[in-house]
């Protein structure tokens, strides 16, 4: 019996979550045990929902970051650098565009790979919706590399801010989580430089927060929508709703209803799709936002061997009227469930459909405050939860991850280290 390729595409939340567990599982295995393989253009992983953070510089990327390599070495996968560029069904194998360095060397020229399971998790992106201006002149902050980009440069402008005596406009354009904690956080930052010397700093930065509907968190209940703008004003952050963007410039965006929005920097946030590359895998069915079908089990409705999970997959379950929804609980449920049937696909046995559960959802304003809606079970079923509660189940999440990725005395440790590090390091990122 040959070694089974099962090819894991992207280093997020589900695919680094079953490359990890799959890779402890088969490290000591015999000589059939399948190899694991992980592409990821990017060269460490950092939780999702944690990248505002580091674009605000209030976390450092090199102490929460998990080097793709090490981890590869530790769980027993190996890691392929590159990105996605085709797939061949007929021959099961994916092509892997080429590798270029800064200054435009040719590291390593195109190649393929081939499978016998591949698992695309390749995540997400924000959607300018073909907003003309954003690409050239908006920040996003959707992966570890530009989140870090973001970071430079808005120190940059703190910096020149203070050394011109000038103010500094930001735009966020996006109410939904990303938008809402990335706004928390650089005021956080004002604030906490302030304490390092930067005095006057926090009055000098003017952050405008653009949702195009009616309320921020649409995802979330009301009450928590209406409690977080409130914080947010009171933090001094201008929150504009029903205010959709025409267009974005060098200095500022052009609204729906002629208005201008002066910025010096421009962040977009708004609407999720997935890489270009999924609508172009030799005629896999997916939706306009470039989204993978799926079935009950994840696998793509045209090919049983391909299976998507996390932000690049659309799958409604039975009796729904809409896909679930491209969030972080939704990609660990999915990995989850693949890790746990892993034996039974590998052997093409049948496995059970997967299931869904809504355990609510969390946003944190920082050291603000934070707020968490219960979801559909448990005792507080569609109740919300806010304050220090809250923010210790926001830190868990993290350290759940933490810990499905490391295992649990590992992960302990690198919480332990947090700690410490909170102690004796700077609470910014000064470098």
């Amino acid at each position: 019996m040959k070694q089974a390729n099962i090819v894991v595409v992207g280093g997020g939340i589900a695919g680094l979550e079953i490359a990890s567990s799959l890779g402890r599982k088969f490290k000591s295995g015999h000589a059939n045990s399948p190899l694991i393989s992980v592409l990821d253009r990017d060269s460490a992983h950092i939780w999702k929902p944690m990248l505002h953070t580091i674009a605000a510089g209030t976390r450092d990327i090199s102490q929460q970051q998990t080097t793709y390599a090490a981890q590869a070495r530790d769980c027993g996968f190996a890691y392929q650098p590159g990105e996605l560029n085709g797939l061949d069904r007929a021959s099961k194998q994916i092509s892997i565009a080429a590798l270029y360095a800064p200054d435009g060397r040719l590291l390593i020229p195109e190649r393929t790979l081939p499978y016998d399971k591949l698992i695309l998790a390749v995540g997400s992106q924000a959607n300018d919706f073909g907003t003309p201006g954003v690409q050239e002149h908006c920040y996003m902050i959707d992966s570890r590399v530009q989140a870090d980009a973001f970071n430079r440069e808005v120190r940059l402008r703190m910096f020149q801010c203070l050394g011109l005596d000038q103010e500094l406009s930001i735009a966020i354009v996006g109410g939904g989580a990303t938008g809402v904690e990335l706004a928390a956080e650089l005021t956080q930052l004002a604030e906490i430089a302030e304490s390092y010397g930067a005095v006057g700093l926090g009055s000098k930065i003017h952050i405008t927060l653009i949702q195009s509907g009616p309320r921020l968190l649409d995802a979330f209940p009301e009450s928590i929508s209406q409690a977080v703008r409130e914080k947010l004003e009171a933090l001094g952050i201008k929150v504009l709703t029903n205010t959709r963007v025409q267009s974005a410039s060098a200095d500022g965006l052009n609204t729906a209803d002629g208005n201008f929005i002066p910025a010096a920097m421009l962040v977009w946030a708004a609407g999720v799709k997935a890489a270009e590359v999924m609508s172009q895998l030799d005629g896999l069915e997916c939706n306009r936002n470039n989204q993978l079908i799926v079935n009950n089990r994840l696998q793509t409705t045209l090919d049983d061997s391909i299976y998507a999970v996390g932000d690049c997959a659309s799958l409604t379950l039975p009796g729904a009227t809409r896909a679930l929804p491209p969030t972080a609980q939704v990609a660990h449920q999915q990995a989850v469930y693949l890790i746990r049937h892993f034996s039974k696909i590998l052997n093409e046995q049948k496995f059970p459909d997967f299931r869904y559960r809504n355990l609510g959802a969390l946003v944190a304003l920082g050291e603000y405050d934070a707020y968490a809606s219960l979801g559909q079970f448990g005792l507080f079923k569609n109740g919300f939860i806010r304050g220090k509660i809250a923010q210790l189940s926001h830190a868990m999440l993290y350290r759940s991850h933490q810990s499905n990725l490391h295992g649990f005395w590992r992960g302990s440790l690198l919480w332990m280290v947090d700690q410490l590090n909170k102690k004796v390091r700077p609470s910014i990122r000064l470098d």
